[in-house]
């Protein structure tokens, strides 16, 4: 029974390590996060994404590593300049400089299509970077122009969901009023340079809070009565799709209906603490799995039904330094090594690593397998 039992571990774990199925021309993009000290290198990363055909990557900064090591591929970046430095990018020149330190020495050779101008601004504990929101992203895009980079690169910004004050009914979706000084011009802003407005939405978060009333089937896009907005009488079938059409409704309410919607991150955590309700592989796998398919079908939301989601999946690799509970470093589709923590037919080629005496370095699932075989021989 034991033997048994083992040989299906091990079955599970060569068809994660050696199956060749993969999801060819998907279109959806991918958070490429590295607050971690066991990420495999840039150039490995730049392998194993080409393999699974990834088409566009989502950056939290501007690392030249990154850049360098995705010179001629096919994949299309969003970098990113943090909140600790929008009131220097509020300056013209320093926006410049910034632009030609970060992004022009690999633009020739790296797609680079956006720059997000800081993250969840909005959504800070305390307001002080808030009011230079807006001129940063002004004046980065003043200088991207000044430089005849504007037709290649856009601005934009992203949130969190906490920006809603209201988000039920989808159709009364409706931002904090005293967040209004500063997306009413930022609507403006992006409406005129006509670039999307980004949500970071994680429907298991809902769950979490209040697991006892919200459906797990309606996060995880599984099977479900849904719920029918009152207002207009359209049915939805999961979270996600509700979240979406609440932002909508809450730009429409600031005048404007000319905006993108686009999902900055979504996830769901395969590992959380005792507390961390629904933070589990299974959910994870469920989650990732039902909505790579609604992505595949090009589905969009009921309010938006004739434009598909446009999303970016959180994260690639599992960050094992992120602070917070243990779910925040346990969003990965990938461990460090390559192996994935769960089976979504993405299964792609990470480069071996070899140390610096020249000896091959082996992924965990290969190393847990042989010990496996070895204590059945035994």
């Amino acid at each position: 029974m034991a033997s048994s039992s083992l040989l299906r571990v091990v079955f599970l774990l060569l068809s994660l390590s050696d199956s060749a199925t993969r999801i060819l021309g998907l279109e959806f993009g991918i958070n490429y996060g590295q607050i971690a000290n066991d990420l495999p290198s840039p150039s490995r990363v730049a392998t194993l994404l080409g393999s699974l055909n990834v088409s566009r990557v989502k950056l939290y900064d501007a690392d030249p590593n990154v850049l360098q090591a995705f010179s001629n591929s096919n994949i299309d970046f969003i970098i990113g300049i943090g909140n600790d430095n929008l009131q220097n990018m509020t300056i013209l020149a320093n926006a410049q400089d910034w632009i030609q330190q970060h992004l022009q020495p690999y633009i020739g050779q790296t797609q680079i299509s956006c720059i997000v101008v800081g993250n969840e601004v909005l959504n800070s504990s305390t307001n002080q970077w808030m009011p230079y929101l807006v001129p940063a992203m002004k004046t980065v895009y003043s200088a991207l122009s000044n430089l005849g980079l504007n037709k290649q690169v856009t601005v934009t910004t992203a949130h969190s969901l906490n920006i809603l004050a209201t988000s039920y009914p989808p159709s009364a979706g409706a931002f904090w009023p005293n967040l209004a000084q500063y997306l009413q011009p930022l609507l403006n802003f992006q409406a005129q340079i006509n670039t999307p407005f980004l949500i970071n939405a994680y429907p298991y978060f809902a769950y979490k809070g209040s697991p006892s009333e919200v459906s797990l089937n309606y996060v995880l896009f599984q099977p479900n009565e849904g719920m029918t907005d009152p207002v207009n009488n359209l049915h939805y079938d999961n979270m996600l799709y509700a979240q979406i059409d609440a932002v909508y409704s809450a730009i429409k309410a600031m005048g404007h209906t000319d905006i993108t919607v686009r999902i900055s991150e979504t996830g769901w955590p395969s590992k959380g603490d005792d507390d961390e309700a629904g933070a589990t592989l299974e959910n994870a796998h469920i989650y990732n799995e039902n909505l790579l398919q609604r992505i595949e079908q090009k589905q969009g939301t009921p309010a938006k039904p004739s434009v598909p989601i446009d999303i970016y999946v959180f994260a690639l690799f599992n960050e094992n330094l992120k602070p917070g509970p243990t779910s925040e470093r346990n969003y990965g589709l990938y461990y460090p090594d390559g192996t994935p923590v769960y089976s979504l037919g993405l299964q792609g080629y990470l480069p071996e690593l070899y140390s610096a005496t020249g000896t091959r370095v082996l992924p965990f699932s290969v190393v847990l397998v042989s010990i496996m075989t070895f204590l059945m021989n035994i």
